[in-house]
């Protein structure tokens, strides 16, 4: 069958993880613009389909009222396409045209990747260093870059967003590697010693499964070369950032330990699984780089990616339906 029906999150988690693109149309069997359009969505979806690369869902927003708050539709037809388990494009109403070039330009841009694997993002596509695990995705667009603070940061680097960029590290091909090489490093040090303090609001209420970090500091150095994080203490919803002697009185919700073998040698990123039952509900964190794998007092953050589901944003709304005048 060429359109996948929802029946639960769980299942559209699922396909967000197992397919490149996934196309999703929200509907309501009381909506006359969604029966208009269905042809012509079938059609697209007859044409396009392919497994594991391009998937064609309809979500039912009365029957999964989950997945419609999670992903503020608020009117029928709403579809929205996602790539690589996020938000791509989003196209409100029966209009066929737009939803038809946008979801051809985006399968044709699968066609010419097809043997890119993770790391290796395209131009214009959300860089990564891991894989991700199955049944979840990168929600890292979830951050709130307004909230973000980082204690003892060398102000000479990258401020504390570039954590989050969505571009590939610079020094993955070979530029700007050390500060000393770079007019515009786009990676974090620590200052006065090896210790980090980072505070992380999301815009939204978050299941955090994992991390993603990402470090690459110079092969070749003396004392002063950046290690990589090695002990890492995580904290959840605290209104914000934490003292170094306030952190040290309080017990983080998980400490973490990042061995020399769980660093990926092509992304030079470690995957850094949380207890998922205590990462629930999650509205922020603050990550404590306690120390490095060396002995140098300086430690090295190029990226950070957040995996896990992403929860509501705002309240659902009364629904309406596009294209119907009122009364009809």
């Amino acid at each position: 069958m060429s359109v996948v029906e929802i029946s639960s999150k769980e299942q559209f988690t699922s396909l967000l993880s197992a397919s490149r693109l996934v196309v999703a149309d929200f509907y309501a069997d009381w909506c006359g613009p969604c029966k208009a359009i269905a042809p012509a969505y079938n059609s697209l979806a007859t044409q396009l389909s392919r497994p594991n690369q391009i998937t064609f869902t309809k979500i039912n927003v009365d029957h999964q009222q989950d997945l419609a708050k999670a992903y503020g539709v608020t009117a029928m037809p709403t579809f929205i396409v996602f790539k690589n388990g996020r938000v791509n494009q989003t196209v409100k109403g029966a209009n066929p045209a737009q939803l038809n070039s946008i979801v051809q330009k985006l399968a044709s841009e699968a066609s010419q990747s097809d043997d890119a694997g993770a790391g290796e993002g395209s131009s214009g596509e959300a860089w990564i260093g891991g894989t991700v695990a199955k049944g979840y995705s990168d929600i890292t667009d979830q951050v709130d870059p307004k909230g973000l603070e980082l204690l003892n940061r060398d102000t000479e680097l990258a401020a504390p967003r570039t954590l989050f960029d969505t571009s590939k590290p610079s020094s993955l091909a070979g530029k700007g590697k050390s500060k000393a090489e770079s007019s515009s490093a786009d990676w974090v040090e620590s200052d006065t010693d090896e210790q980090l303090m980072l505070y992380i609001p999301f815009q939204s209420t978050l299941k955090v499964h994992s991390l993603q970090i990402t470090s690459l500091p110079p092969a070749d150095g003396d004392d002063e070369t950046p290690m990589r994080p090695r002990s890492i203490h995580v904290y959840k919803n605290t209104a914000h950032v934490l003292g170094f002697d306030e952190a040290d009185g309080i017990p983080p919700v998980q400490k973490v330990e990042i061995q020399a073998g769980d660093w990926d040698e092509k992304t030079a990123t470690a995957t850094v699984g949380l207890r998922f039952v205590n990462f629930q509900n999650v509205t922020s964190l603050v990550l404590f780089f306690v120390d490095g794998d060396g002995d140098s007092e300086k430690l090295r953050v190029d990226r950070i990616r957040v995996i896990g589901e992403a929860g509501e944003k705002r309240s659902m709304g009364k629904l309406e339906k596009i294209g119907d005048e009122p009364g009809e």
